[in-house]
């Protein structure tokens, strides 16, 4: 069971954070002159984001998932409303039914209208605690056509279909873009590989031809070794590896939460194979 110990913080994050701090703190005073230190280091904030990441894309999940249940809810309103039972009686009759991540938010639901609570109000709390935009039009939807006086059923078949419409067209997009996700995946391996490629063998090589030694001539007339000048290589990759991931889960899924943990993986593994390269080789 997750224990909150503040706003969004858990106790599976500190434990994290406590991890990985106590790893720098090794790797500085033992390792702080070893090639493995900055290697050591990038370990370590791995493991202080991952929790985070998982979070994140927990969260993500669970969101997907009560999309998909919040249709199956909809398709059973929609059956025992038709069968000429009244929608807030429909929905206390549903509470006892399974609807994964969302059946605490139905169970709510329907004990909200038992108490008295008017379906309308209820169904506004029951969108906002699910914090889906798909389940707040919904919800939207039915508010407002109820206003104007619609058939319920009529409305709640609607609302149903055009659920069923949107999640048909996220999983078509999401099978339709995987290939392009593959592609970003693999055209960030081969930036990765260039960069090395320059560091450890283009730059080196550069800088014994135009000076005869290991250092380059900078405009002010000093001197820039090809450590000094590679060194803004990593952040150029993990700002690089950031934004990729970001585009991917936009392109992917349709907002960028999603792209959090495609961000994670390139932002680790340019900090595990550029430390890991620097270190070994």
């Amino acid at each position: 069971m997750e224990i909150k110990i503040i706003s969004g913080i858990t106790k599976r994050h500190f434990i994290g954070l406590i991890i990985a701090a106590v790893i720098i703190i090794a790797d500085i005073l033992f390792l702080s002159k070893e090639k493995i230190f900055y290697f050591i280091i990038g370990i370590a904030i791995i493991i202080a984001s991952l929790p985070f990441v998982v979070t994140a894309v927990l969260e993500s999940g669970k969101e997907k998932e009560n999309n998909e249940m919040f249709l199956e809810f909809s398709r059973n309103l929609v059956e025992s409303v038709k069968a000429g039972t009244p929608i807030s009686k429909s929905i206390i009759n549903l509470k006892d039914k399974y609807y994964g991540s969302l059946t605490l938010h139905v169970q709510k639901l329907a004990n909200q209208i038992a108490l008295g609570i008017p379906v309308k109000s209820a169904l506004e709390i029951f969108a906002r605690d699910t914090d889906s935009n798909v389940i707040r039009r919904a919800v939207s939807l039915i508010s407002e056509a109820e206003k104007a006086g619609g058939e319920v059923e009529n409305i709640l078949d609607s609302v149903a279909k055009s659920v069923n419409e949107i999640e048909k067209l996220k999983k078509e997009r999401l099978a339709a873009i995987y290939s392009l996700v593959v592609q970003g995946y693999i055209i960030f391996l081969v930036f990765i590989v260039i960069m090395l490629v320059m560091q450890f063998k283009i730059l080196p090589m550069t800088s014994e031809i135009s000076q005869g030694g290991a250092e380059f001539q900078g405009f002010g007339g000093g001197t820039y070794t090809a450590e000094q000048i590679s060194s803004p290589m990593l952040y150029l990759l993990l700002v690089q590896g950031l934004f990729t991931g970001l585009i991917i889960g936009k392109l992917a899924e349709g907002n960028l939460k999603a792209g959090i943990k495609h961000s994670f993986a390139l932002v680790a593994l340019s900090l595990l194979i550029y430390t890991g390269a620097k270190a070994f080789f």
